[in-house]
């Protein structure tokens, strides 16, 4: 992924108001971030934790959506369970069920698409053996990380196909 800057993330967003765009809190250090790594970025908030964003090019535009993350009972610290993009296994908390609103008139009717993700939203650097889950191990698999980073991108458009869809 290509480096990006505030007002060209602010700009990606679509199933949020502009003013909701202009108040989100972005990742702090965004010339930090190792860009080159990155098929997607994604962060929660640190002020709002039921709070997440997803930007990634789609077609050469950019595109980002807010996630929430629903009410919920406790979850287990002995459960482990797997993200829907980059299938990374992880233990406890490490996976939330993250829900984005749908764009359009479905969106605003209150329709939601959800996926269970990598809490952190890490799921590039996960793919690429670059951050390991605390608690849980990546199943050996016999894809190459090219392949792994392909399913990634493909999960991931499947979620944002879903988001995008009217109706």
């Amino acid at each position: 992924m290509e480096p990006l800057g505030d007002s060209e993330i602010r700009a990606s967003f679509v199933n949020c108001s502009k003013g909701e765009a202009r108040r989100m809190s972005l990742p702090r250090e965004l010339d930090g971030l190792p860009w080159a790594d990155l098929d997607f970025l994604g962060w929660r908030d640190p002020g709002a934790p039921d709070r997440g964003y997803l930007v990634t090019e789609r077609a050469g535009e950019l595109v980002g959506v807010t996630l929430r993350v629903p009410q919920s009972g406790p979850r287990a610290l002995t459960k482990t369970t797997m993200c829907s993009l980059c299938l990374t296994t992880h233990g406890g908390s490490g996976v939330s069920l993250l829900a984005a609103r749908k764009v359009g008139a479905s969106g605003r009717d209150g329709n939601t698409v959800g996926a269970y993700m990598c809490a952190d939203l890490a799921c590039s650097l996960y793919v690429r053996g670059k951050k390991t889950p605390l608690m849980a191990m990546r199943y050996k698999e016999s894809l190459s990380a090219e392949e792994r980073m392909d399913r990634l991108r493909g999960n991931l458009d499947d979620f944002l196909d879903k988001v995008l869809r009217e109706g």
